[in-house]
């Protein structure tokens, strides 16, 4: 599986933006998906995670009631809608397959592939 994260950018703190995550291959929805970031100068981190056939979502406490994970499995993307964006939410944000598709999990280690990256920057 191969991912490609989109969407990253520039956006004053209130805002919102939308995160896809496109995947190669034929069984999308057999996997779990997940979005993390990684701030500056910090390590990386869970933000949400959604269960293969999206049934089930997992979110950090931090960005609860403000991030939405949802997928198109027939697009073969998941998304990341971020609204009332802050600071703190600066970070390089990925997105992650887990081969097991039942459950949405937080782990980093649960994850099977790794998309590369898109850079997020909220000004203040």
């Amino acid at each position: 599986v191969q991912l490609q994260a989109s969407g990253g950018g520039l956006v004053q703190a209130g805002g919102s933006l939308r995160l896809s995550c496109a995947a190669s291959g034929r069984t999308f929805s057999g996997y779990s998906m997940g979005w993390f970031r990684q701030p500056p100068g910090k390590e990386r981190e869970f933000v949400a995670a959604i269960s293969g056939r999206g049934g089930s979502t997992y979110y950090a406490d931090s960005v609860k009631g403000r991030f939405t994970i949802s997928r198109d499995n027939a697009r073969n993307t998941v998304y990341l809608q971020m609204n009332s964006l802050k600071p703190e939410d600066t970070a390089v944000y990925y997105c992650a397959a887990d081969r097991n598709g039942w459950y949405p999990v937080r782990s980093p280690d649960e994850y099977d592939y790794w998309g590369q990256g898109t850079q997020v920057t909220v000004s203040s």
